[in-house]
């Protein structure tokens, strides 16, 4: 069984406290993005980077302990607002008979892959590609800078700018940007050099086959569409990685499936597990 590392809610609501500094900001350009033009960036998303997010993270299991760390009970959809059709979905939804169609990892797209009790490794690709991999599921998502098309755009309207040519994917097409802020007075921030660049990674995902929320046949359609918060928190030596989400699904969902996610930052990878995908365990 993988073990999950505990974390202290205090410690994490100073960690909270100490990053909200820079939302007392004046908000900076955006930077690793095309212009209007759609022209290269000047700069590259990784030298632009307010924060490293590369290295080795495990998964610190916070919240939904019941629906993470074992597999729910069938019928038990609670926290999810799944509509009518969904419900009809996994109420028929039956594990063995995905496995038996090659559709083991359906639990594993990009939707729900950040709630899978793992450990990441995340490195670039190159200078406007940010590479996740997960060991639970070998599973590997790329977070694309520089698209032509405006990550920050939350809407379905907005799914003809993608990536024209881009074929459905269990991790489906990701654009990021970075949303950054210049440090404009010294409130809680007596160590920070006035003039220092914050931010958090903004990234947008559809382009999805269709897959699950949760492992007891809780569905998502390719209409999906993911919106994500990245921040690297720290204090002291200790660093985390939190994550916050939000699912559209106009073919299952009444309303956005909200969470969060968050991970703890390791020396090396050395801890890695990788394991296959499993809607069982």
């Amino acid at each position: 069984m993988r073990t999950v590392h505990p974390t202290q809610a205090s410690c994490l609501l100073v960690t909270m406290l100490l990053a909200a500094a820079p939302l007392y900001a004046q908000q900076a350009p955006r930077i690793g993005q095309s212009a209007g033009n759609r022209t290269p960036p000047a700069v590259s998303a990784r030298a632009a980077a307010p924060f490293d997010a590369t290295g080795y993270w495990v998964s610190l299991v916070t919240q939904n302990w019941r629906y993470r760390m074992v597999v729910p009970a069938h019928g038990d959809y609670a926290g999810i607002p799944i509509n009518a059709k969904a419900r009809s979905f996994a109420n028929a939804w039956n594990a063995a008979g995905d496995v038996a169609a090659g559709k083991a990892c359906e639990a594993y797209g990009a939707p729900n892959l950040m709630q899978i009790p793992e450990r990441l490794q995340i490195d670039w690709q190159d200078e406007q590609t940010l590479r996740v991999a997960t060991d639970a599921g070998g599973q590997t998502r790329l977070l694309h800078f520089g698209a032509a098309d405006d990550a920050s755009t939350d809407d379905a309207s907005a799914d003809a700018a993608s990536a024209d040519n881009v074929a459905a994917s269990l991790q489906g097409y990701s654009r990021a940007h970075w949303q950054l802020f210049t440090l404009a007075n010294s409130f809680g921030a007596a160590d920070r050099p006035k003039g220092q660049r914050y931010g958090s990674l903004i990234v947008v995902t559809d382009h999805l086959l269709p897959g699950l929320l949760r492992k007891n046949g809780v569905p998502y359609g390719s209409a999906a569409r993911m919106s994500e918060y990245w921040k690297v928190l720290g204090l002291g030596s200790e660093q985390w990685l939190t994550i916050s989400t939000s699912i559209k699904d106009p073919e299952y969902l009444l309303g956005p499936y909200v969470y969060d996610s968050l991970f703890q930052r390791e020396a090396d990878g050395s801890q890695r597990d990788p394991s296959p995908c499993s809607l069982t365990s």
